[in-house]
Order: structure tokens, then sequence, then C-alpha cells
């Protein structure tokens, strides 16, 4: 874990540098010390982005995935909700270091304060909402591979999607304001790019209540489709040998 702290902040203060020169040859019209929260923000959470559950990607592999069917519960369900232990867990262990090493930072470095207290209340649920559409997400993932049986290839893309649209390499603030329009209704950004903007203020109080119900709809989607894919796929399940 230390070792991943470490390399969550290395890389964060690469991104800060890279900022910081950017901003040195061209002012934004984004301050910067919303762009260093938000590098701050994304790194701290990174796994809530990436956390996966090694154990159903091994039960999918193996096929040791067909005993959870005598489970009197919802595979779903079940998957779900380990997932999301799985991301909160790591997001937290990690996560409150970094923002307590980042607060320490001279302005320019560090993580700036919320906008309001409301608004640090409002970034809070809508990471909240965000852990559930992200977790949404895996399950889809995992349906994927069920039907590929090797996670490495649609894992890899999801991944790539997730890093560029959910604005862990580049703050999605910082992109055109017409790819904005387009980017910020994707559910990728409904993870991490959402909180972060109601936390900066970017997003106000007044923005707030559209934001939240764009994530629930999101989550609804995507639950239902990842339950939808789940059931297909047990349908097709075969147990060999007996």
């Amino acid at each position: 874990m230390l070792g991943g702290i470490i390399c969550q902040v290395f890389f964060g203060l690469i991104l800060i540098a890279l900022y910081r020169a950017l901003y040195a040859g061209k002012p934004q019209d984004i301050p910067l010390s919303s762009v260093t929260t938000y590098v701050w923000l994304q790194q701290a959470f990174f796994r809530m982005l990436v956390a996966t559950d090694p154990d159903l990607q091994d039960k999918i592999r193996t096929g040791s995935i067909s005993y959870d069917l005598c489970r009197p519960v919802s595979m779903y369900g079940f998957y779900y909700v380990r997932v999301a232990a799985q991301k909160l867990t790591g997001s937290l262990m990690r996560g409150i270091p970094m923002l307590i090493f980042a607060s320490f930072l001279p302005e320019g470095w560090g993580i700036a304060a919320p906008a309001s207290f409301g608004a640090l209340l409002l970034a809070l649920a809508a990471l909240g909402l965000g852990l559930l559409c992200v977790c949404a997400l895996e399950n889809i993932s995992m349906a994927f591979t069920m039907r590929t049986l090797d996670q490495r290839g649609m894992q890899a893309l999801l991944n790539l999607l997730m890093m560029v649209l959910a604005g862990n390499i580049l703050p999605l603030t910082l992109y055109p304001d017409s790819w904005q329009k387009v980017i910020t209704m994707l559910p990728y950004a409904q993870l991490l790019d959402a909180p972060i903007r109601l936390y900066t203020g970017a997003y106000t109080v007044a923005d707030a209540p559209r934001v939240l119900i764009i994530q629930i709809i999101w989550i609804v989607l995507l639950i239902l489709t990842g339950q939808a894919m789940w059931r297909s796929n047990q349908k097709r399940m075969i147990v060999q040998g007996g």
C-alpha cells in the first residue's frame, strides 16, 4: 500500500509541475488552484476507478463461479457489494494519507479548501453515487469477461476509456467547452469529475440537483444493463465434469 501511495503522489506532483509550466506560458480561464485540487482528488481516489475483484476473475477463469449458483442470493448483487467494498477500502486507505499530504503543500502545489461547506457535503454525496456508478461499470466488464474468459482485453479497453473520460489523465475542465457538453454527460464523468467540480465550485450548489440526477440515471441504467448481461451469461453457463 505504501508503494502505491508514493507512486500516486509522484504522478500527482509530475502532473502539477506540467500544468504549472502550461499556466506559466499561457494563463487559462480555470484557476491553477482548481487544477491542482482536481489532480490530487483524482490521484487520491484512483483506486476507486481501477480496483477489481481478483477472486471473481479467478473464478471466471477456472469455472468455479458455477458454485455461486448454489447461493440463495443474487450473483450480480453479491459481487456488486464485494467490488464496492474493495473500491471503498482501497480508496480510503490510499486517499486519506494523500489528501493529508497534499493539504500541507504550498499554494499552487497542494489541494485547496472546498468552495463552501455545502459544496463539500454535495461533493461527498456525488462521490458516493460515483462509487455506485463505477461498480456498475465493473460488473458490466465482468459480464464481458464471462463471455471471453480473459479479462485482459476488455478490462484494458474499459480502463483506458475510464482514465481518459473520467479526467484522470487530463482534467475534463480543461477540454474545450464544445466537448464538455458531451463528455460531462457520459457515465465516466460521473465517477470523479462531477464530485470534484462540486468540491471546487465549478458546479454551483444550484447545479447540484441536475448533477446528482444525472448520476442516479446512469446508475439505474448501468445496473439494469449489467443484471441483464449476468442473467444471460448464467443461462449460457455449462458445468462440465458433473
